[in-house]
Formats: C-alpha cells, structure tokens, sequence
C-alpha cells in the first residue's frame, strides 16, 4: 500500500514545496466544486461535476509538469532564457494586434484544433524573470557599473511589462514590482532602482497618451473605472458581495458548499475564489490559506540562503515572489484593501494554461531545490525528521 511518505520518496526537490502545492490543489478541488454550481445550472444543464472534472484534468496535467520540471537541472532555463524572451516579444506584439477578445480585452491567442486559448503574458512574465536571473547572475562582478550592468537588464523590463501593461495593467505591475525585487536581492545599487521605477512612470505616462489617440488599444478606461468604484460609493457590486460573504463566513465558517454568496458574486471561482473560502471555512480558513502562501516565499528564501549559484537563488526568489505577491494581490482585493486587479488565486482559481504555467513555476523552484540536495549529499531516505523540517523555516 503506497503512503505519503512513499509518494514524497519518490519527488525530488524541496518536500516543503510539495505539500505546499498538494495543499493548494486539494483546496482548489473543494473550492471550484463549490464556486461552479451557478454557472453549471445556468449553461450546463446543472453538471456540476463538468467543471470539477475539468479541474482536476487541469490539476493532473500541472503536477506532470511540475514533476517534469523538477527533474530538469536548473541551468538548462539560463540557456534558453535569451530566446525565451526574444520569443515573448512577438507573442505580446501578436496578441494585442490579433489576439482573441474576451471580456473587452486582448490578453489571450487561439490554440489551434484545440479550442482552447492562452493568455501569452502567462508565458512572457516567466520569460523575463528567468532573463532577468540571468542577467543579474552573469553582472554580478559589476552589478554597480551602470552602463555594463544596468542598461542591459532595464530595458528588457520596460519593453515586456510595457507591451503586457497594454492589455493588462495588473499583470504588468505585479511583474514589474518582482522584477524591482530581484534587482534588490541581486545588489543592483538603490539609485537604479529609482531610476527603474521612474522609468516605469513613464511608461506608464506614454499608455495614457497612447490611450487618448488609440483607445481600442488600452484598457486606461477600465483600470480608471476601477479606480473610481475603489475609492467611490457607487459602482462597488462585486466588493461589497465579497466583503458580505468573509462577514457570514465569520470565525468557522458555514460549512463547505453552503455558501450563499456564490450565487451571485461574478467570477467567484476565479478572482473572488478567497472570499468564498472565507465564507465556508470561516477566518481560519483564509489565514490557513495566507499561511500557505507565507510558508511558500519562507521555503524560497530558504532556498536562497543554501544555493551557492547566484542564478539558481535570484530564479527561485523571483518566481517565488511572482506567485506570492500575486496570491496577495488577489487576497487584497476580497477584503477591499486594493482595486479590483483580475488576478487569480495561483493554484486554487478555476484554472487552464493560467494554472499551467504557475505549475512551470513551481517546477523551476523545485529544480533548483532539488540541486541544493544533491550537491549537499541528502540521503534519499526520508524520516520523521525531514518531514518535520519540511514545515519549519
């Protein structure tokens, strides 16, 4: 009979890492079987099960993928990491001049004979921080110089988030904030990194110009509509839902599949999914759910602390950090403390190539992971006192 502890014998990489994502993807199981009923009964003839199967098809295929990554050695990312982000480029180029349209914006490009779409800054933001860990790692015994150093990595910042910043504002800041925080980690001096976030001003600046002479073009109008129900009285139908469900949720919650905000609250198995956790298991429930992700950014700062290369820390951190600060982001917007972002929960939102690629993520942190074990010699056996040091920082 196979147990836990044959099935972790058998990962590589930091065991932490993967209970981590096991405890997410069993949330997201109970949570998207939950938030789907609505919208099953009203274009699915009331299958509930279709969306949790198609989940759990989803959640197969990205435990494939982060097995398969784990077992890739590391340093293979830092030499397709250039043509990775010459690829990125064109890929955003195409999807905001014919991309498919869904929701009023151009984020996504059609899979053929698939029936399927994928949104390309997805694959771009993964792109540019595994440059960027590459970049940072091969300058760092001139990281201070400006010209050598500098100009070569802020570039490409400003081109990727900028062209994403066109569709998707939110997804372009949360990349642009990870970017400015490996810079940090990589000892780039503080004067370019105010350098760095002026820039971003004004790139910021030139959508806004852009947006008067080509609106199509940009989504300015719902990110200032956004902005105007944030901090307005009027316009607040999704907040106020997701605020009243954490309140009837109150300490232990009302119990799996009896929440009664789902019924109305609009992609509540997707950007608002928390909310609804909040309110069938309760406040302990959403800080469970904030302790995973903390314990997640812990691990990778411990990874950090034990890699002796400078690209295989500043890559983990940096799609660590990618994962954390957008799960944050989400949490933010359900309790009413940010604007409405569109950003989904990693790995418990109703997922497609979304959850895939944050699966890529976590495949990349677990082969990095997985290099610290066998060069400091960790025996395959795994104790009691493994799995214990698994949950520690």
């Amino acid at each position: 009979m196979t147990t836990a502890k044959d099935i972790l014998l058998q990962l590589k990489g930091d065991k932490a890492v993967w209970i981590i994502v096991f405890m997410l993807f069993c949330v997201s199981i109970l949570a998207i079987y939950s938030t789907t009923g609505t919208i099953a009964f009203k274009n699915h003839a009331g299958n509930t099960e279709r969306f949790l199967i198609q989940q759990f098809i989803f959640i197969t295929l990205g435990i494939t993928v982060i097995y398969v990554m784990s077992n890739l050695k590391y340093m293979y990312f830092h030499k397709v990491a250039p043509w990775l982000f010459i690829a990125a480029v064109p890929l955003l180029i195409f999807t905001l001049a014919a991309g498919a349209e869904i929701n009023e914006a151009k984020r996504w490009i059609e899979i053929p004979f698939l029936n399927r779409t994928i949104q390309t800054s997805d694959f771009a933001r993964i792109a540019l921080i595994i440059f960027v860990a590459r970049s940072l790692s091969k300058k760092q015994d001139y990281i201070k110089d400006f010209q050598s150093a500098f100009v070569p990595i802020i570039f490409p910042i400003i081109l990727i988030c900028f062209l994403i910043a066109l569709a998707d504002f939110s997804t372009a800041g949360l990349l642009f904030v990870t970017c400015l925080m490996m810079m940090f980690i990589g000892r780039v001096s503080m004067k370019y990194i105010i350098l760095l976030i002026l820039m971003g001003i004004i790139a910021f600046t030139v959508i806004l110009l852009i947006s008067q002479y080509f609106p199509g073009l940009t989504r300015v109008d719902t990110g200032a509509a956004r902005l105007n129900d944030f901090f307005g009285s009027e316009g607040r139908y999704q907040i106020d839902l997701a605020k009243t469900a954490i309140a009837n949720g109150e300490f232990f919650g009302v119990g799996p599949g009896n929440s009664l905000q789902r019924n109305y609250l609009p992609s509540a198995y997707a950007d608002f999914i928390y909310s609804i956790i909040c309110e069938e298991y309760g406040l302990i429930g959403g800080f469970i759910i904030l302790g995973i992700y903390m314990w997640l950014l812990f691990r990778c700062i411990n990874i950090v602390t034990r890699c002796p290369k400078t690209f295989g820390s500043i890559l983990a951190i940096g799609l660590g950090l990618n994962i954390v600060i957008q799960a944050f982001t989400n949490i933010a917007v359900s309790v009413h403390l940010v604007p409405v972002t569109g950003l989904t929960l990693p790995l418990v939102s109703m997922g497609g190539t979304s959850l895939l690629f944050t699966c890529v993520s976590f495949g990349m942190i677990l082969s990095v992971s997985r290099f610290i074990e066998e060069n400091n010699g960790v025996e395959k056996e795994i104790t009691e006192t493994d799995i214990r040091h698994a949950f520690s920082v």
